[in-house]
């Protein structure tokens, strides 16, 4: 005679999945198929902690609304002096904000050292990291006057011309330019390339608005005008290479971005269809970027909500009434889901107190970027002192791309009254950027034919015996490296202010615990925690 616990969830699964389990057990008994006297079949409810053979095992629910993370999401842009950051800022899901760096700003001239490009950066970007938000730096040469005229008074002014001052202003075509370029580029590495606030690098430089275009990078795409390409005239020849040859040599850990996917192919660069669904731009733009199918998995791709111009500026007024298609926005979030969009920008003036838009911002922010579910967790029920102990879970990335960095990821002992932080180890060699989303999009299944992996993730720590014996909550974090604070989340619901996911309750040589599950009562949500920072 066996014995054979089986442990059914039932309000997890549908009736037929029901079933199907049901006759699963019942061929096992009629063939006889005896399992091992201490087998134990589980079916896991989310939300639920149980305990086995001395080891707790957790099954977070997942949360259903999508939230600000670090480096992924809605992204910002306001013109300095001009555009006043609200009083309820950082926006519910925006993470990071893209900032045009006037090169005249950065460099007057060619003997300027790097402490003025770096000086003027702290500038613009004053105690940002206090809010958790990163910058996209973009360096700007001339926005055009369609946009506005530069107004004296503002001393930041992005509009107008932004030329250093002992350069001819338009003069993209001379070998002095190149060769200025890339000494100024080698400049821009040493003061950004390890900056914490910095997230992605858009090359831009280049053209109105920086944007590669008037004058363009090659001769791949037709003139705005139409009309055939004139070298030295509407693009520059053998500027692609020396941009590409550059930026790849100076910038070894950031990421950086390029306007149109036709453009450096020979490069590993991340992608930007700045008019982000625009029918006009759907051959410059999806088309392009579909031609480079694997490069989102090592590279950002990006964009940006246009709705003042084109088709969209012919029926909508605002980033509100685009979202509030419910065509346009299925199709947004498809595209999203297609090319693996990590951020898009165009919501700084969004209204996030109407409930409405709320609700559809909601559904676009769940589907980009990475979105890091944990489906179990399991560690020991007692923790002994100087003795080696084991954690174990599982991570499904649900989003649309990775997360580019390889942050740390902290497990941590917490009192369980104040929630203070008593003992923390991070887990050694591990990759989170390999933790891949899914492949194949299906418009009618609503899902990737290729599923995301489930990434298990074992790992061991040995407990100081500074640590005293009693309980505590035990937690998982992932830390922004610049300061090794809990910055990035997972759309869990166990979830404390401040960046920590508590996973249950552990005893520190003692067992004295009854219930070892954290008290859902105490979860905070995740959409309104602005204690989240870092520090420079």
């Amino acid at each position: 005679m066996f014995i054979t616990e089986i442990l059914i969830r039932v309000s997890c699964f549908s009736s037929d999945r029901f079933k199907a389990f049901l006759c699963f057990c019942f061929i096992v008994l009629l063939f006889g198929c005896e399992p091992d006297e201490n087998q134990v079949v589980v079916i896991p409810k989310a939300g639920e902690t149980i305990v086995r053979n001395d080891t707790v095992i957790v099954w977070p629910e997942e949360i259903q609304y999508g939230f600000r993370n670090p480096m992924m999401g809605f992204r910002e842009f306001f013109s300095p002096g001009v555009d006043i950051k609200r009083k309820d800022y950082p926006l519910p899901f925006g993470s990071m904000v893209k900032e045009y760096m006037q090169w005249v700003k950065l460099e007057e001239y060619a003997n300027d050292d790097v402490d003025k490009i770096k000086a003027y950066s702290n500038h613009r970007w004053k105690e940002i990291e206090k809010q958790n938000v990163k910058v996209i730096p973009r360096v700007l040469l001339e926005w055009p006057e369609e946009d506005g005229v530069q107004d004296p008074s503002i001393p930041d002014d992005i509009r107008g011309t932004h030329w250093p001052k002992d350069l001819q202003t338009g003069d993209y075509f001379s070998a002095d330019f190149k060769n200025r370029l890339i000494k100024f580029v080698e400049k821009l590495a040493l003061a950004w390339d390890n900056d914490p606030r910095v997230a992605y690098v858009e090359m831009g430089i280049i053209g109105q608005w920086a944007e590669h275009h008037t004058p363009s990078i090659s001769d791949y795409w037709p003139t705005n005008s139409g009309e055939p390409h004139v070298p030295n005239k509407t693009w520059i020849p053998g500027i692609e290479k020396v941009l590409g040859d550059v930026f790849s040599a100076s910038f070894k850990n950031k990421k950086i971005l390029v306007r149109y996917a036709y453009d450096f192919k020979d490069y590993e660069f991340g992608l930007i269809w700045d008019s982000w669904a625009m029918p006009e731009e759907q051959a410059r733009g999806y088309s392009e970027i579909m031609k480079l199918p694997n490069r989102w998995k090592k590279q950002p791709v990006g964009g940006e909500l246009t709705w003042n111009w084109g088709t969209f500026g012919d029926k909508y007024q605002s980033v509100e009434e685009l979202l509030a298609d419910p065509g346009e926005r299925f199709r947004m979030v498809n595209l999203i889901r297609e090319l693996h969009c990590n951020h898009l920008g165009g919501i700084t003036w969004a209204n996030f107190s109407d409930a409405n838009f709320f609700e559809n911002a909601n559904e676009v922010q769940k589907a980009m970027g990475y979105r890091f579910v944990i489906d179990e967790f399991k560690y020991p029920l007692i923790l002994k002192s100087n003795e080696d102990f084991k954690v174990r879970f599982s991570v499904t990335n649900t989003g649309s791309s990775p997360f580019y960095y390889d942050w740390p990821v902290e497990i941590s002992l917490h009192d369980v009254k104040t929630k203070e932080k008593i003992w923390g180890g991070s887990i050694k060699n591990l990759k989170i950027s390999e933790w891949m989303p899914g492949e194949s999009w299906d418009v009618t299944s609503q899902s990737y034919l290729t599923k995301p992996n489930k990434n298990i993730v074992d790992a061991s720590f040995r407990l100081p015996s500074t640590v005293p014996s009693g309980n505590y909550i035990i937690c998982v974090s992932v830390l922004d490296p610049s300061g090794n604070i809990p910055s990035l989340r997972f759309a869990i619901n166990n979830y404390h202010n401040g960046g920590r996911h508590p996973m249950g309750y552990v005893g520190v040589n003692i067992r004295s615990m009854e219930n070892y599950a954290v008290d859902k009562n105490s979860f905070d949500g995740l959409l309104w925690d602005k204690s989240l920072h870092y520090k420079l």
